[in-house]
């Protein structure tokens, strides 16, 4: 999995060195709003599965980005740290469930009417880590997955803003326990569900 991550940045790179040559390379944050899968968890030895949907939480995202403009579209790589959250009622409390993860987003846009353009583009996605609250977690299934990224945006000089989507494909779900007495147990979809705000500015 590692060797998979490096080829992945060592591909970005190489994507960010030619964009630099061509039109522009930068910086990016922002703020998501992410909502998990469903969560499922029983008590004791009741046997009984209980499903609870997530809702959404903010998070945080910044990273870097390369762009080449061809005569058509453009091609827009970003490596991206992503850190994202959502609350499940668990038991009748309440419970955070924060995931961090390394992202590669390889977007093609077109512009469609002055400085607003749209733009998609599978989105690769590496977990570094998950927690929630009062319990000991696994870690998720799969540390490397694969998404879609889908969005608008609009160019101001050097300044660029843009909204986006991004779901992931598949389920990735991540067992837990109860830390105290671990009379409670279940698994959660970490599978990203989120409306990402951007702002970036190229260098």
């Amino acid at each position: 999995m590692k060797k998979t991550l490096l080829t992945v940045v060592l591909a970005f790179i190489g994507m960010a060195t030619f964009a630099q040559k061509g039109t522009g390379f930068g910086i990016k944050g922002g703020l998501n709003y992410n909502q998990n899968g469903d969560l499922t968890y029983s008590v004791g030895d009741s046997g009984n599965d209980i499903v609870q949907g997530a809702e959404g939480k903010a998070g945080f995202n910044v990273g870097i980005f390369g762009q080449l403009e061809l005569p058509i579209i453009y091609l827009r790589p970003e490596l991206v740290y992503t850190n994202t959250k959502s609350s499940y009622d668990i038991d009748g409390g309440s419970r955070d469930y924060e995931l961090s993860s390394l992202d590669l987003p390889v977007l093609v846009g077109i512009h469609i009417l002055g400085p607003i353009n749209i733009f998609a583009g599978p989105a690769f996605q590496y977990v570094l880590s998950n927690d929630m609250d009062g319990f000991e977690m696994e870690d998720v299934k799969n540390n490397f997955t694969v998404g879609l990224n889908l969005g608008v945006g609009i160019n101001l000089g050097r300044l660029g803003l843009d909204v986006r989507w991004v779901r992931g494909f598949s389920e990735n779900e991540a067992n837990f326990i109860d830390e105290n007495v671990t009379n409670i147990s279940g698994r959660v979809d970490s599978r990203p569900n989120q409306v990402v705000f951007s702002a970036s500015i190229k260098l």
